[in-house]
C-alpha cells in the first residue's frame, strides 16, 4: 500500500502532467520549431531515462545505483516531498505566466513576447528550475544514487535545450534579451 509520501509525489508529478496538457491547447501557432529527431535524441530520451531510473522499487540498476545516498526516514522522505510540492508550484506558475507561448519544444512562436513578470524577473527559465527541483525532490524520496543520476541525466539535457532557446531568443529579440540576460540567472539565482 503506497504511503502518504508516495501519495503526494503521484499529486505532484499528475499536477504538472495535467496542467501541461490541458494549458497546451490553447498555445500560439509555431514560427520555428527545432527537428524531432533533436527532440527526441536530446530532450524525450534522457528524461525516460530518468523517470526509468526514479521507478519505485530496487529493480533497477545494480550496485552503487541501488546504494542510498540519504537514510530512509520520515523527515527525509518529508524533506523530498516539499521540494517536489516547491518544484511542481513554481513550474506550474511558471508555465501559466508564459501563456500562449509556451511550447514543450524550443520553438518560436507567432508574436512571441519575452515575459519578464513573476519568477522570470530573476530566472530566464524558471520552469526547469521547477522540474530540477520535482526531480531532486524525487530522487531524496526514492534516497538511491540512481536518483542522482537521473538528475544529472535531466540537468544536462535541460542546459542543452535552454542554450538552444537563448540562442533563438537572442537573435529573436535582439538587444532586449541580452539586457534580460544580463539581468538575470538561468536556472538558479547567485548560482548558475
Amino acid at each position: 500500500m503506497p504511503s502518504l509520501f508516495d501519495i503526494g509525489l503521484t499529486l505532484c508529478w499528475f499536477a504538472v502532467i495535467g496542467y501541461w496538457l490541458w494549458s497546451a491547447r490553447n498555445v500560439k501557432r509555431p514560427q520555428r520549431t527545432e527537428s524531432r529527431s533533436k527532440r527526441l535524441l536530446a530532450y524525450w530520451l534522457p528524461l525516460a531515462v530518468a523517470v526509468l531510473l526514479l521507478a519505485p522499487g530496487d529493480g533497477i540498476g545494480h550496485g552503487l545505483l541501488r546504494g542510498k545516498f540519504v537514510p530512509d526516514t520520515m523527515a527525509v522522505r518529508a524533506s523530498g516531498l516539499l521540494l517536489c510540492v516547491a518544484g511542481a508550484v513554481l513550474a506550474i506558475a511558471s508555465r501559466h505566466l508564459l501563456g500562449r507561448n509556451w511550447s514543450g519544444t524550443v520553438q518560436l512562436k507567432q508574436d512571441h513576447e519575452l515575459v519578464e513578470t513573476g519568477p522570470y524577473r530573476h530566472v530566464r527559465h524558471p520552469i526547469y528550475s521547477g522540474l530540477l527541483l520535482l526531480f531532486l525532490g524525487n530522487a531524496v524520496m526514492v534516497g538511491a544514487w540512481r536518483g542522482l543520476l537521473a538528475v544529472a541525466i535531466v540537468a544536462v539535457s535541460f542546459w542543452f535545450k535552454l542554450r538552444q532557446e537563448e540562442r533563438w531568443l537572442a537573435a529573436h529579440f535582439g538587444p532586449a534579451y541580452e539586457d534580460y540576460r544580463r539581468r538575470t540567472w538561468a536556472l538558479v539565482p547567485g548560482l548558475l
